[in-house]
Protein backbone atom coordinates (compact mmCIF):
# COMPACT_ATOMS: atom_id res chain seq x y z
CA UNK A 1 0.00 0.00 0.00
CA UNK A 2 1.14 3.55 -0.92
CA UNK A 3 2.60 5.33 2.77
CA UNK A 4 1.17 8.82 3.40
CA UNK A 5 -1.72 10.93 1.37
CA UNK A 6 -3.11 9.91 -1.53
CA UNK A 7 -1.41 11.40 -5.15
CA UNK A 8 -3.87 12.99 -7.43
CA UNK A 9 -1.28 11.43 -10.47
CA UNK A 10 -1.53 7.47 -8.58
CA UNK A 11 -5.84 6.67 -10.37
CA UNK A 12 -4.30 8.65 -13.54
CA UNK A 13 -0.97 6.70 -14.05
CA UNK A 14 -2.35 3.49 -13.11
CA UNK A 15 -4.75 4.07 -15.93
CA UNK A 16 -1.80 4.81 -18.55
CA UNK A 17 0.56 2.06 -17.16
CA UNK A 18 2.61 0.48 -20.20
CA UNK A 19 1.51 2.83 -22.77
CA UNK A 20 3.51 5.36 -21.14
CA UNK A 21 6.86 3.73 -22.09
CA UNK A 22 5.21 3.08 -25.66
CA UNK A 23 4.58 6.91 -26.33
CA UNK A 24 8.02 8.34 -24.81
CA UNK A 25 10.08 5.36 -25.73
CA UNK A 26 11.49 7.83 -28.81
CA UNK A 27 12.48 10.89 -26.55
CA UNK A 28 16.51 11.33 -27.63
CA UNK A 29 17.08 14.00 -25.34
CA UNK A 30 15.64 11.59 -22.74
CA UNK A 31 18.40 9.00 -23.87
CA UNK A 32 20.96 11.92 -24.27
CA UNK A 33 20.53 13.22 -20.82
CA UNK A 34 20.97 9.86 -18.95
CA UNK A 35 24.22 9.78 -20.95
CA UNK A 36 25.19 12.79 -19.72
CA UNK A 37 24.70 11.80 -16.25
CA UNK A 38 26.39 8.07 -16.44
CA UNK A 39 29.62 10.22 -17.83
CA UNK A 40 29.51 11.69 -14.33
CA UNK A 41 29.16 9.01 -12.32
CA UNK A 42 31.28 6.88 -10.30
CA UNK A 43 31.23 3.01 -10.43
CA UNK A 44 28.30 1.69 -8.84
CA UNK A 45 26.99 5.12 -7.65
CA UNK A 46 23.24 4.99 -5.19
CA UNK A 47 20.52 6.44 -7.63
CA UNK A 48 17.25 7.63 -5.97
CA UNK A 49 14.70 7.49 -9.67
CA UNK A 50 11.34 9.73 -8.29
CA UNK A 51 8.77 8.83 -10.45
CA UNK A 52 10.46 6.14 -12.06
CA UNK A 53 7.46 5.06 -13.87
CA UNK A 54 8.12 1.49 -16.13
CA UNK A 55 11.83 1.35 -15.29
CA UNK A 56 12.37 2.32 -18.64
CA UNK A 57 14.58 3.67 -19.77
CA UNK A 58 16.12 5.73 -16.40
CA UNK A 59 16.26 2.75 -14.04
CA UNK A 60 17.29 0.43 -16.81
CA UNK A 61 19.66 2.23 -18.45
CA UNK A 62 21.60 3.10 -15.17
CA UNK A 63 21.13 -0.05 -13.32
CA UNK A 64 22.76 -1.77 -16.52
CA UNK A 65 25.84 0.42 -16.41
CA UNK A 66 26.30 -1.05 -12.54
CA UNK A 67 24.31 1.44 -10.71
CA UNK A 68 22.66 0.92 -7.06
CA UNK A 69 18.92 2.06 -8.29
CA UNK A 70 16.14 3.02 -6.32
CA UNK A 71 12.97 3.94 -8.14
CA UNK A 72 9.71 5.65 -6.08
CA UNK A 73 6.24 5.69 -7.63
CA UNK A 74 2.99 6.71 -6.35
CA UNK A 75 1.73 4.09 -9.22
CA UNK A 76 1.00 0.51 -7.91
CA UNK A 77 0.86 -0.77 -11.58
CA UNK A 78 3.74 1.54 -12.77
CA UNK A 79 5.91 0.04 -9.78
CA UNK A 80 4.78 -3.43 -10.89
CA UNK A 81 5.76 -3.48 -14.28
CA UNK A 82 9.13 -1.86 -12.94
CA UNK A 83 10.01 -4.51 -10.94
CA UNK A 84 9.25 -7.07 -14.01
CA UNK A 85 11.27 -5.06 -16.63
CA UNK A 86 14.30 -3.78 -14.39
CA UNK A 87 14.91 -6.89 -12.10
CA UNK A 88 18.47 -5.12 -10.73
CA UNK A 89 16.85 -2.19 -9.96
CA UNK A 90 15.09 -1.87 -6.43
CA UNK A 91 11.20 -0.05 -6.72
CA UNK A 92 8.94 1.05 -3.88
CA UNK A 93 5.29 2.09 -4.32
CA UNK A 94 5.48 5.52 -2.18
CA UNK A 95 4.41 9.07 -2.30
CA UNK A 96 7.83 10.50 -2.42
CA UNK A 97 6.99 13.49 -0.39
CA UNK A 98 6.43 10.94 2.42
CA UNK A 99 9.54 8.95 1.83
CA UNK A 100 12.47 9.76 4.61
CA UNK A 101 15.68 10.66 2.78
CA UNK A 102 18.67 10.07 4.51
CA UNK A 103 21.03 12.86 4.20
CA UNK A 104 23.99 12.60 1.52
CA UNK A 105 22.49 9.24 0.97
CA UNK A 106 22.57 9.60 -2.76
CA UNK A 107 25.23 10.10 -5.50
CA UNK A 108 22.47 10.85 -7.93
CA UNK A 109 18.69 11.75 -8.23
CA UNK A 110 16.71 11.62 -11.19
CA UNK A 111 13.39 13.94 -11.98
CA UNK A 112 11.94 12.90 -15.22
CA UNK A 113 8.25 14.47 -15.73
CA UNK A 114 7.74 13.76 -12.17
CA UNK A 115 6.34 17.10 -10.33
CA UNK A 116 3.84 18.36 -13.00
CA UNK A 117 0.97 16.74 -10.62
CA UNK A 118 2.05 18.42 -7.56
CA UNK A 119 1.59 22.00 -5.90
CA UNK A 120 4.20 24.58 -6.81
CA UNK A 121 4.64 24.66 -2.98
CA UNK A 122 5.32 20.65 -2.89
CA UNK A 123 7.58 20.76 -5.77
CA UNK A 124 9.61 23.49 -4.06
CA UNK A 125 10.00 21.60 -1.16
CA UNK A 126 10.76 18.11 -2.41
CA UNK A 127 13.76 19.42 -4.68
CA UNK A 128 14.96 20.70 -1.23
CA UNK A 129 15.05 17.48 0.28
CA UNK A 130 16.06 16.27 -2.53
CA UNK A 131 18.92 18.08 -2.62
CA UNK A 132 19.95 17.36 0.76
CA UNK A 133 19.37 13.97 0.09
CA UNK A 134 22.31 14.54 -2.65
CA UNK A 135 26.29 13.78 -1.54
CA UNK A 136 28.51 16.94 -1.74
CA UNK A 137 29.18 16.34 -5.65
CA UNK A 138 26.19 14.53 -6.22
CA UNK A 139 24.08 14.97 -9.18
CA UNK A 140 20.78 16.07 -10.10
CA UNK A 141 18.47 15.73 -12.85
CA UNK A 142 15.65 17.73 -13.54
CA UNK A 143 13.40 16.81 -16.80
CA UNK A 144 10.31 19.23 -16.95
CA UNK A 145 7.38 20.90 -19.16
CA UNK A 146 8.46 24.52 -18.66
CA UNK A 147 5.20 26.25 -19.18
CA UNK A 148 4.10 29.21 -16.14
CA UNK A 149 0.43 26.86 -15.48
CA UNK A 150 -0.98 26.14 -11.83
CA UNK A 151 -3.90 23.93 -11.41
CA UNK A 152 -4.55 23.54 -15.14
CA UNK A 153 -7.24 20.55 -15.98
CA UNK A 154 -5.81 19.03 -18.88
CA UNK A 155 -6.25 15.50 -20.56
CA UNK A 156 -3.21 13.73 -20.67
CA UNK A 157 -3.09 10.17 -22.68
CA UNK A 158 -6.80 9.88 -22.05
CA UNK A 159 -6.54 10.74 -18.18
CA UNK A 160 -7.98 13.79 -16.56
CA UNK A 161 -4.77 15.23 -14.81
CA UNK A 162 -4.20 19.00 -12.78
CA UNK A 163 -0.46 20.20 -14.23
CA UNK A 164 1.24 22.88 -12.49
CA UNK A 165 4.74 24.09 -13.37
CA UNK A 166 7.10 26.61 -14.05
CA UNK A 167 8.26 28.79 -16.85
CA UNK A 168 11.97 28.49 -18.26
CA UNK A 169 13.06 30.55 -15.27
CA UNK A 170 10.72 29.96 -12.08
CA UNK A 171 12.66 26.01 -13.32
CA UNK A 172 15.74 27.39 -12.88
CA UNK A 173 14.64 29.16 -9.70
CA UNK A 174 13.44 25.38 -8.55
CA UNK A 175 16.41 23.99 -8.10
CA UNK A 176 18.86 26.82 -7.58
CA UNK A 177 16.42 27.88 -4.45
CA UNK A 178 17.58 24.56 -3.12
CA UNK A 179 20.99 25.11 -3.13
CA UNK A 180 22.13 23.62 -6.45
CA UNK A 181 23.90 24.79 -9.51
CA UNK A 182 22.90 24.14 -13.08
CA UNK A 183 25.97 22.97 -14.85
CA UNK A 184 23.98 22.45 -18.02
CA UNK A 185 20.50 22.95 -19.69
CA UNK A 186 18.95 21.37 -23.09
CA UNK A 187 15.47 22.20 -24.44
CA UNK A 188 13.76 19.98 -26.72
CA UNK A 189 10.13 19.25 -28.48
CA UNK A 190 8.78 16.01 -28.43
CA UNK A 191 5.62 14.51 -29.57
CA UNK A 192 4.75 11.52 -27.79
CA UNK A 193 3.46 8.49 -29.44
CA UNK A 194 -0.63 8.20 -28.77
CA UNK A 195 -3.13 9.13 -30.73
CA UNK A 196 -4.01 13.22 -29.94
CA UNK A 197 -0.78 14.24 -28.99
CA UNK A 198 0.75 17.65 -29.58
CA UNK A 199 4.45 18.66 -29.68
CA UNK A 200 5.76 19.46 -25.68
CA UNK A 201 8.39 21.58 -24.48
CA UNK A 202 10.76 19.73 -22.45
CA UNK A 203 13.44 21.29 -20.14
CA UNK A 204 16.58 19.21 -18.67
CA UNK A 205 18.54 20.96 -16.27
CA UNK A 206 21.75 19.12 -15.09
CA UNK A 207 22.53 20.50 -11.55
CA UNK A 208 24.98 19.61 -9.07
CA UNK A 209 25.42 20.04 -5.12
CA UNK A 210 28.39 21.66 -4.55
CA UNK A 211 31.20 20.77 -2.51
CA UNK A 212 31.31 21.80 0.61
Amino acid sequence: MTEGRHHPAAEAFDAIGADYETAFAGSRAHHASLERLLGQLAPHSRILDVGSGTGRPTARTLAAAGHEVLGVDVSAVMVDLASRRVPDATFRHADIREVPLEEAGFDAVCVYFSLLQMSRDDQRSLVRRLAGALRPGGRLVLATVPLDVEGVDAVFMGQEVRVTSFGPDGCRALVTGAGLTVTQEHDAVFTPAHPGAVPEPHLYLDCVREPV
